[in-house]
């Protein structure tokens, strides 16, 4: 049987001011799948995400996420409901650098991280593991692991609630060739051990060939994904 999507694009306009407005035909993301669109450029993507959040709103079309549209959230808390439902790994998100990984990763369950509390230092641990982080930097600040565990820190936050879809900004950008490959081939991993939705907004073709269950590439001026 398949599953009911978790996102819906169609026929979205988004006037950013930048060269052309952000178009997008029409996309459908659904449990288990990781989709991968090229064509992004690093402010086109902060927009894509903010709209497929509901954080603002398309000038036209429409954007369905868990079946209901971003135009019907009535208020911060119904959004903030909603939202928590997304893990977003990005450049944008904060980290602490001269904490720990464990530290960095216990922050969505408790503040009181100097140490966290045990069972929170499990599932802070669990979330390292599953993100892919050596457990000899577990302990490091996360300032001293460098580009690649600082990438697998943020995917690790973003899976801290168990979202349904994950969102990924650009999240190769400062990582070698390979590093991206193996970074791509983990998440695409986690999409379908969590039966979870994937979208990935890249310019990096390689990458979106490992993490994607489908690449498609984004015409700006049409909006149509090839």
């Amino acid at each position: 049987m398949t599953p009911p999507p978790v996102l819906e694009i169609v026929d979205l306009s988004k006037d950013y001011r930048g060269l052309r407005p952000l178009r997008m035909r029409d996309l459908t993301a659904r449990a288990g799948e990781s989709i991968a669109i090229i064509g992004f450029d690093q402010p086109s993507a902060e927009v894509f995400v903010g709209l497929v959040t509901g954080a603002s709103l398309p000038d036209s079309g429409e954007v369905r996420l868990f079946g209901r549209s971003t135009r019907s959230i009535g208020d911060s808390a119904e959004w903030l409901s909603i939202v928590d439902r997304v893990g977003i790994v990005s450049d944008r998100a904060v980290l602490l650098d001269r904490f720990s990984v464990t530290q960095n990763l216990a922050m969505p369950f408790t503040l009181d991280i100097e140490p966290p509390p045990a069972d929170v230092r499990v599932r802070a641990e669990a979330l390292a593991e599953e993100s892919g982080i050596p457990q000899a930097r577990w302990p490091d600040a996360v300032a001293a692991g460098g580009a690649p565990v600082r990438t697998r820190v943020r995917l690790g936050r973003a899976l801290a609630l168990d979202p349904q879809l994950l969102l990924l900004e650009h999240a190769t950008a400062t990582l070698d060739l390979d590093e991206a490959d193996a970074f791509g081939r983990d998440v695409k991993a986690i999409a379908i051990r969590r039966q979870i939705a994937v979208v990935c907004a890249t310019a990096d073709k390689r990458f979106a060939r490992a993490v994607g269950t489908r690449v498609v590439t984004l015409d700006a001026a049409s909006g149509r994904l090839r």
